[in-house]
C-alpha cells in the first residue's frame, strides 16, 4: 500500500472510531497515543495529499458511520464522537482550503426558539463541515427574527437553512421561520429535522424533511447541484 493510501485509510478508520487526536480513546477504549484525525490530516497535508482527497476520505468514513447507526451498531454518542472528529479534521484543512480559494457554500443551522436541545443540530453542523460547507451555527433557542436577519445579511452566500426541534411544542416555530422568509421575499431552502418532526409537517410549512443528519447532508448537496 502506498504511503498516501495508508494515511487516508487511517483517517477513515479514526473518523469511524471517533478519535479526534492522539489523546482520544477509540469507541472500545483503546488507541490512546496513536495519531488521531487531527494529526493524520496534518500529516496528509504535509505529504502533499490534496484537501479534496482528504474530504472525500472523510465523507466515505461518515457513510460507514451512517450504516453502523442504521443497523443499531452505533448509537447517538458514537455518531457524535465521529462528527466531532470530522470537525477537528476540517479545522486543520481550513487554511489549505482558503489558500486554494475553494468556494465553500454556506449553511445556517439553528435549534428553533424555545428548544435547547442541540445534539442533532451539532451532528448535522459538523457533518456539513465535513462535506465542505461553511457553517453558521446559531446555537439553540434562536428566534425566527434572528435567523431571518442572519440569512438576510449573508443572502448571496447562503445555500440553505437547517432547523432542529425535539419537541412538538417548539417545532411550530420552524413554520414561523419559513413564513418570515416568505414575507421577506427570500426563497431559501429550509431543511428540518428532529424527533417530533415529520414529512407531513415539513410539507405543510414548505420545508424539506430530513429523517437524520445523514439525509440532511445528502439533501444539502442536492441544493448545490440544483444551483
Amino acid at each position: 500500500m502506498k504511503i498516501s493510501e495508508e494515511i487516508l485509510t487511517k483517517i477513515k478508520e479514526n473518523v469511524v472510531k471517533g478519535r479526534r487526536n492522539k489523546e482520544d480513546e477509540d469507541l472500545e477504549g483503546g488507541s490512546v497515543g496513536e495519531p488521531g484525525v487531527e494529526e493524520l490530516v496534518d500529516g496528509a497535508l504535509k505529504g502533499e495529499i490534496g484537501p479534496k482527497k482528504i474530504i472525500e476520505c472523510i465523507n466515505d468514513a461518515m457513510v460507514v458511520v451512517g450504516k453502523k447507526f442504521e443497523t443499531g451498531e452505533y448509537f447517538v454518542p458514537d455518531m457524535l464522537a465521529s462528527a466531532e472528529a470530522v470537525s477537528v479534521g476540517m479545522e486543520v484543512l481550513e487554511p489549505e482550503l482558503l489558500k486554494v480559494g475553494q468556494k465553500k457554500e454556506k449553511f445556517v443551522v439553528a435549534t428553533v426558539e424555545g428548544d435547547i436541545h442541540d445534539i442533532g443540530k451539532n451532528i448535522f453542523a459538523m457533518m456539513l463541515k465535513g462535506a465542505g460547507f461553511a457553517v453558521i451555527d446559531m446555537g439553540t433557542d434562536v428566534s425566527a427574527e434572528k435567523i431571518v436577519k442572519t440569512v438576510k445579511a449573508e443572502d448571496g452566500e447562503i445555500v440553505g437553512i437547517g432547523l432542529s426541534a425535539l419537541l412538538t411544542t417548539t417545532m411550530e416555530n420552524m413554520g414561523v421561520v419559513t413564513e418570515k422568509l416568505r414575507e421577506e421575499g427570500m426563497s431559501k431552502s429550509v431543511l428540518v429535522g428532529g424527533a417530533a418532526v415529520s414529512k407531513e409537517f415539513a410539507d405543510k410549512i414548505g420545508a424539506i424533511y430530513c429523517a437524520d443528519a445523514f439525509e440532511g447532508v445528502d439533501k444539502a448537496k442536492e441544493l448545490i447541484k440544483r444551483g
